[in-house]
């Protein structure tokens, strides 16, 4: 295998991943990700032991032990293009030899858990509940610039899409990808399950009209209305769908699970979303800890 240009996997002079900070020896097999910095010690709080704190731009890792796991949380800040920085580079951690610039031979999993919030798309998903993505289904377009070989689902789900939605083919392309079936039926267990998507901004494109009016009118209404693989949109964020398909193609296991705080066609906001925030962040823990 060819090295690695300086240009393509940069390292700091002292051996670190460019972006995130860090060494290969300072990351867990078990990954956490939320999307606020703060939320990091929120999470690593509840480990048994913290062995590295580190900071570099928006990206704050800590890295402790829960039992017997070793186990890195990530603050990654908001949205599918940190999520690209974020997953490409703690794969290059584990998969990639910084001293000869060439992937190992051996290849190491990462099982990945993202703690997120959320907004649902049905009424029926109340405020203060948890949803588990089955799947993530992207409007941001960032798997769009990867190659990969779809499979059946993928041609199924576009299909219906394109027929009952063909507004959406003036704006983006969208993309589908499962999520791991053994963290699904484990970390994802008793919360509610669903299709997640993932959209490019907070605003416009999750339906929001400030001062700017919407091109789609009633998109809320209309991903509330879709169903296909047996599932309908439950939620609207700003990270699945690119985390599911950056692990897929790369072979690693990985989950979202979101606190719901909104629900978008009830109109309704919790009255307390940090404490239910924690109290999802706690609950999902004592699930990573019995796998």
């Amino acid at each position: 295998m060819q090295k690695l240009k300086e240009s393509e996997l940069i390292l700091t002079d002292d051996g670190r991943i460019y972006h995130l900070g860090l060494h290969p020896q300072d990351l867990g097999d078990f990954v956490i990700t939320v999307g606020d910095p703060k939320r990091v010690e929120r999470v690593s709080r509840l480990f048994d032991k913290i062995e590295l704190k580190n900071q570099k731009r928006e990206f704050v890792t800590h890295t402790g032990t829960l039992g017997n796991k070793r186990i890195t949380v990530i603050g990654t800040g908001i949205g599918p293009d940190n999520i690209d920085i974020m997953l490409n580079e703690i794969d290059a951690l584990k998969n990639i030899d910084f001293e000869t610039r060439r992937i190992k031979k051996d290849f190491s999993k990462l099982y990945i858990i993202r703690m997120g919030t959320s907004g649902a798309l049905r009424k029926e998903i109340p405020v203060d509940s948890i949803v588990a993505a089955s799947h993530g289904l992207g409007l941001d377009g960032l798997l769009n610039f990867y190659d990969y070989k779809k499979e059946s689902y993928h041609n199924k789900f576009y299909s219906k899409l394109d027929r009952e939605f063909p507004e959406l083919s003036d704006i983006c392309i969208p993309y589908i990808f499962e999520g791991s079936k053994k963290l699904l039926d484990t970390v994802g267990k008793d919360y509610i399950q669903g299709i997640t998507m993932t959209a490019g901004g907070f605003y416009g494109p999750q339906g929001r009209e400030l001062r700017l009016k919407q091109k789609i009118h009633k998109i809320i209404d209309k991903l509330s209305d879709f169903e296909c693989l047996n599932r309908h949109i439950t939620n609207f964020e700003m990270e699945t769908s690119a985390i599911y398909g950056l692990s897929k193609l790369l072979g690693h296991e990985a989950i979202s699970v979101n606190a719901i705080i909104a629900n978008r066609t009830t109109m309704k906001f919790s009255k307390n979303p940090y404490a239910f925030i924690d109290k999802m962040i706690e609950k999902t823990i004592e699930k990573i800890d019995k796998l």
